[in-house]
């Protein structure tokens, strides 16, 4: 098909949430390759939306940027909503009572996508095991990996055969969009399932919904993975239409470069996605060796004056932080967490960190329910438990935990919640970190 040719071309298609990160770029230039009058649509102002914008310089697109103007809804012939803009957007209401129809990036890619998708959803440990299967996979096939973990997959179409193999993360947030299409991945996969987004879905059911949409609309022959691990999904076998297959971390393990329990559970999950394609086991071990991690997941930073430091930023969830804690020994650990309030319980967190923790270094909104949940443990149990102290910012964390650990220790930047009260998003926080860890003026005395 030529450009400029296909069913959305003329079309009126606004793009809803262009987002400051350039989410919505991908599908910008997609959808002018197809044809279509794109407007962009952004309560973000253009100064917020530099870079995005330049991004998209030279192309067809018209942009209302710093709010919304309603014809840009009421009057498309396609809404295409970043998964990040909220589903109670009274715009989008009213374009739903017109009958304007809407998508999302990803639906856009799953329906047209020829090769087989393999999906990963998960509060924790979705996009390490992404990673992970897609150089598994890539040992034997040629692997698109996409999705929440990185660029749009949009423009690979034409060179995506179906031979080849789509990895892709998914969030709740994308997976909200599904029921729109019908469509489920080949391949699903559940890495397990935690409180988490509840300021956006409201309740842990409408959560967990939504995650369900992974396996929802699967066929015969398509096959879920689940974790045997976690409860919480013990009973979504049942809701299979065809096969199930199993995680565990009692299965034999994987040499690895990555500490904790958890990133065993996640190459675990990798290694159940690949069998499903007749990747042999000792492949997947030669792949799973060499794997480095990913940036801003427990990722080593720097050994300075025998403190080790690990950026573990991505890691937004009270459970999260759980199991980073317990990748390391016990009492060896300063833990730098806190941040904006999904308003999620730090009761779990609180009782791992009182018993694991050498001190907390509680920081930005959540910082007070932090020090409350651990004090409450401390105050139970009679114990002495962890030092515990308070830093206005960033800065003031990484200088305090560096005096307060000692050769050997480790100090590990886990949040446990979201950036936005202090940052942009989490890579933000995370490069900050590791910024400050590195830069000449910080040193350990």
């Amino acid at each position: 098909m030529a450009v400029g040719e296909g069913p959305l071309a003329g079309k009126k298609v606004t793009v809803v949430g262009l987002g400051r990160f350039g989410g919505g770029t991908g599908v910008t230039r997609w959808l002018c390759s197809q044809g279509a009058a794109v407007t962009v649509s952004d309560k973000a102002d253009a100064k917020a939306l530099a870079e995005p914008v330049k991004a998209l310089a030279g192309l067809p697109v018209t942009f209302h940027l710093g709010g919304h103007e309603s014809d840009d809804f009421l009057k498309a012939d396609l809404l295409v909503v970043n998964p990040a803009v909220p589903k109670d957007m009274p715009l989008l209401r009213q374009a739903a009572e017109v009958l304007v129809p809407r998508t999302s990036e990803i639906n856009l890619f799953i329906q047209r996508c020829a090769s087989p998708i393999v999906g990963i959803t998960g509060s924790v440990g979705k996009s390490t095991t992404t990673a992970m299967a897609g150089e598994i996979l890539a040992r034997k096939f040629t692997v698109h990996v996409g999705g929440n973990i990185g660029r749009s997959l949009l423009e690979e179409l034409p060179a995506i055969r179906p031979d080849h193999v789509v990895v892709l993360e998914l969030s709740s947030f994308q997976l909200e969009d599904l029921p729109l299409i019908g469509v489920s991945p080949r391949v699903a996969v559940i890495t397990n399932l935690l409180p988490n987004h509840l300021d956006r879905h409201g309740t842990m059911d409408a959560y967990e919904s939504a995650k369900a949409n992974m396996l929802r609309f699967q066929g015969h022959d398509d096959v879920l993975i689940l974790n045997r691990d976690c409860p919480a999904t013990a009973g979504w076998a049942a809701m299979a239409k065809d096969r199930v297959d199993y995680f565990s971390l009692s299965d034999p393990p994987f040499e690895l470069r990555l500490p904790g329990r958890h990133n065993q559970a996640n190459a675990q999950a990798a290694w159940a996605i690949a069998r499903q394609f007749g990747v042999a086991r000792d492949q997947a071990a030669a792949a799973l060796v060499g794997f480095s991690g990913l940036p801003h997941r427990l990722q080593f930073v720097a050994e300075i004056a025998g403190l080790r430091f690990y950026n573990d930023s991505k890691c937004t969830t009270p459970q999260g932080a759980i199991v980073a804690l317990e990748a390391f020994e016990p009492s060896r650990v300063v833990l730098i967490a806190g941040g904006y309030d999904k308003h999620v319980s730090f009761d779990d967190l609180g009782r791992v960190i009182a018993s694991r923790a050498k001190a907390l270094v509680a920081i930005g909104s959540t910082r007070t329910q932090l020090i409350d949940a651990t004090r409450k443990v401390i105050s139970a149990s009679a114990g002495q438990g962890p030092l515990i102290v308070e830093a206005a910012d960033l800065p003031e964390a990484v200088k305090k935990a560096a005096e307060i650990a000692k050769p050997g220790d480790a100090v590990l930047l886990s949040p446990a919640c979201a950036s936005y009260d202090m940052f942009t998003n989490y890579e933000h926080r995370g490069e900050v970190f590791v910024e400050l860890v590195k830069s000449k003026d910080f040193r350990c005395e």
